[in-house]
């Protein structure tokens, strides 16, 4: 049955099949759309980050194998390659300290990508993956020293190489992303002050959302005033698009519901079912298809009208979050849409994975990605059903599958 423990597994185990090409000397690469490498392009960080994270969690699921997946042993030797490339490859910067955002390409130094770094370790240290805890230890002390900012209980942004720039631009794609590592450096290690400072996150991102009727900012100054028309006349960028983008209210939804059970916080979980509620009711279906719209402007009018996988992933993730954390029906019931549409529009069952963006009328395309490049959040929205609440999808995989 479409959405059910056994399809859920099923596509589970798929994603995990299709990853194993990913592979590369220096870490995990691009897929395209029929799942090879894509030639030519840098290993990036954050890919290299999160499928170290995935092979982690299926390690930890004692995951069966679908036709020509990995078994559990190459899923730990995945695991550790991704360890191995994040501690001692080239995209770690032995004369100055933290990672590249790519190994051949941009040399800048990113939260976003040091988040997914902090991530792939802290799951690996749950899974028991040699090495994991050096990993952890090291990117905490990075992110720590260089991108925490203790005043405004923020992350900054983009370095230079040797740490003598620093960007004046402020966003929140980075925090946000920073608040599920510190869920899971706090989770991993029992060490509460990560949570609290996840806590701090969200409570900066919640006050900003709630003043603009619930519609997160994205772009600020380095002062952290809100830019509302930052990139307007780049609407589908792939980092940093104009107005709101839904998949995130959502995603800050599931995230703000976690810190909340994680520090006993319940205005934190209210403010949750008010980013999923207006996320929802801004991108579902505005436009005489079903879907969620990329991304609105502030009164909520669709701008990109493409459906991009993780937002639809980002929905599942949230109403199965919000259903169990509130009790709430609605979250339920959302829950039976969002897994029809993926098994309709998103599951390519022709060559793996799920279609990364559609159009406006659902069909594959590539206007902001191309290709497949990475199983993060359709494996964690193929999983977190399955699983207790939890402050981190490591824990709660460990804990088992129900």
């Amino acid at each position: 049955m479409i959405g059910d423990a056994e399809y859920r597994r099923a596509l589970r185990a798929e994603l995990l099949r299709f990853g194993v090409a990913a592979r590369t000397a220096d870490g995990f690469g691009n897929l395209d759309s029929k799942g090879r490498l894509e030639v030519g392009e840098p290993t990036q960080l954050y890919v290299t980050g999160r499928f170290t994270h995935v092979y982690s969690l299926g390690l930890l699921a004692r995951e069966v194998p679908a036709p020509g997946g990995p078994s559990l042993d190459e899923m730990r030797a995945l695991a550790e390659h991704g360890i191995g490339a994040l501690l001692d490859g080239p995209l770690r910067d032995d004369a100055h300290g933290g990672w590249f955002d790519a190994n051949g390409g941009a040399r800048n130094k990113t939260a976003y990508g040091h988040s997914f770094v902090l991530l792939a370790a802290s799951s690996g240290l749950v899974a028991g993956i040699a090495g994991a805890s050096d990993l952890l230890s090291a990117a905490a002390d990075v992110l720590e020293g260089r991108f925490f900012d203790e005043g405004e209980g923020l992350v900054v942004d983009d370095w230079d190489a040797p740490w003598t720039h620093l960007d004046s631009y402020r966003g929140l794609n980075s925090n946000m992303h920073t608040v599920e590592c510190f869920l899971a450096v706090g989770d991993a290690t029992g060490d509460r002050k990560w949570l609290e400072r996840a806590a701090g996150i969200g409570r900066r991102a919640m006050g900003w959302a709630e003043a603009n009727d619930w519609r997160m900012p994205e772009h600020f100054t380095e002062r952290w005033e809100p830019m509302l028309e930052y990139n307007r006349d780049q609407p589908t960028h792939p980092f940093r698009p104009y107005g709101a983008t839904v998949g995130h209210g959502l995603e800050w939804a599931r995230l703000l519901a976690s810190t909340a059970l994680a520090v006993g916080e319940e205005s934190l979980s209210d403010g949750a079912v008010a980013l999923a509620d207006r996320a929802v009711s801004d991108g579902w279906g505005r436009d005489g298809e079903p879907g969620f719209v990329y991304t609105t402007d502030w009164s909520g009018h669709p701008v990109s009208r493409a459906r991009m996988h993780w937002v639809l992933c980002e929905a599942i993730a949230t109403s199965s979050v919000l259903e169990r954390a509130t009790g709430l029906a609605r979250f339920g019931e959302q829950l039976e849409m969002w897994w029809d549409f993926a098994d309709r529009f998103l599951v390519d069952r022709e060559h793996g994975s799920w279609h990364h963006e559609l159009d406006e009328k659902n069909v594959p395309s590539g206007g902001t990605w191309s290709g497949k490049a990475d199983i993060y959040h359709a494996y964690q929205a193929g999983i977190i059903q399955d699983v207790p609440l939890a402050p981190s999808f490591a824990r709660a995989v460990e804990a088992g599958i129900g």
